[in-house]
């Protein structure tokens, strides 16, 4: 049979906040790293055709401006691919569900500390489970736009799987 405490259960939904924020604000560190460059890239070549425009003008020869007019075009088609592809609103939005799971987390760890000092009773400690389970539940409401992808399959823990180690470390009676 299974058996599983409330306070058990408290550092488990502990551990898988941990676990999404952890998610969460690597994604967004990934990402921002990544748009920055494909920034720098985009600029870099906006900067070679501005270059090759202003030595066509002093060397009227064809292959400046077809230069000029190649390396502007790549450099448009860059930075409509990453307006298409939302990087940045990508970035905002993993770390709005990051800055909001850090806060369910701050809360979660506060409760385990008021247990673990006897200052909570048996009916607040589920009372408050029960308000972070909804807390957590909130921050994913206002989810992702609908043409991102969701890798859901990062966000759980998988079957018999681990739990995050910061939880493990909240070391409470049974």
């Amino acid at each position: 049979m299974f058996s599983l405490s409330v306070v058990e259960h408290v550092r488990m939904n502990y551990s898988l906040a941990v676990q999404n924020y952890t998610t969460h604000a690597r994604a967004a560190e990934r990402l921002a790293a990544l748009a920055l460059k494909c920034r720098i890239a985009v600029l870099a070549v906006f900067a070679t055709a501005t270059a090759a425009i202003i030595v066509s003008l002093f060397r009227p020869g064809r292959e400046y401006q077809i230069a000029a007019a190649v390396l502007a075009s790549l450099a448009l088609a860059g930075q409509i691919f990453l307006v298409a592809w939302g990087v940045e609103s990508r970035v905002y939005a993993h770390r709005a569900f990051a800055h909001r799971l850090w806060l369910v987390c701050e809360r979660y760890r506060s409760l385990l500390a008021e247990i673990r000092d006897g200052l909570v009773d048996e009916a607040a400690i589920l009372r408050r489970r029960e308000a972070l389970s909804e807390q957590t539940h909130a921050v994913y409401e206002q989810g992702f736009p609908i043409d991102q992808q969701a890798f859901e399959t990062q966000r759980q823990p998988p079957p018999g799987g681990e739990p995050a180690k910061a939880a493990e470390q909240a070391t409470l009676p049974g």
